[in-house]
């Protein structure tokens, strides 16, 4: 028995559409699917009483895996600031492997996002990809989720 697949990364958005919008006509993913979730099979799944939800389903055109943007509209959760830096255990970030970072990186903050800097190039001393030099920048989405976008210049 092993992990096949990752099979989807989940998102909780306080603004369904908003996010939908940065994901979808900001960073060029997908809309794939949308779903209502009420009932007793998505309470027992997540562990909590009374779930109402939305969701949409966005992916990469390269494919899977695909990114669950899931509103809870009842019961409502908070945010919480310290999920958005870089230095606070758990899962962290999402990294988007982009063609042109520069480009991208524009384009975030056009649709509500927020840049930590400019893209940077990882020395080829800290680490040598074999996909050549790696560019990296951070950036929040509308939520506040830390994000990633990476682009590999091969030799």
């Amino acid at each position: 028995m092993k992990i096949i697949a990752v099979d989807h990364i989940n998102i909780v958005v306080s603004d369904l559409d908003k996010a939908v919008r940065f994901y979808t006509k900001g960073l060029g993913l997908l809309e794939r699917k949308r779903a209502h979730l009420e009932g007793d099979w998505i309470e027992k799944i997540v562990g909590l009483k009374g779930v109402t939800a939305k969701v949409v389903y966005v992916e990469a055109d390269g494919g899977a895996p695909r990114i669950e943007l899931l509103q809870y509209v009842s019961p409502e959760g908070r945010p919480l600031p310290e999920s958005s830096t870089p230095n606070t255990p758990g899962l962290r970030h999402i990294a988007f492997r982009v063609s042109d970072i520069h480009k991208m990186a524009a384009r975030i903050e056009e649709f509500g996002g927020k840049l930590f800097g400019a893209p940077v190039v990882v020395p080829n001393e800290v680490i040598r990809h074999d996909a050549g030099e790696k560019i990296l920048c951070y950036f929040l989405d509308p939520e506040g989720v830390l994000l990633e976008l990476a682009e590999y210049r091969g030799d």
